[in-house]
């Protein structure tokens, strides 16, 4: 007999028509972020994802 593992819980963060930024509740209790990019997905843990927020940041704050 096979145990079923519980599904993690997701919530979308934002969407746009081609691209979805999504977080999941593992059932161990890890938190990962997921960038949906047309063709690519990009995974984060909590620290990496921090990071990558801070990076998104700086460059709406750049001059054009």
């Amino acid at each position: 007999m096979t145990e079923e593992l519980p599904e993690p819980k997701t919530e979308t963060l934002a969407e746009t028509r081609n691209y979805i930024a999504w977080v999941a509740d593992e059932p161990d209790g890890e938190r990962t972020y997921h960038l949906e990019l047309g063709n690519v997905t990009l995974h984060f843990f909590e620290e990496e994802w921090q990071e990558f927020l801070s990076l998104v940041r700086k460059l709406g704050k750049r001059k054009k």
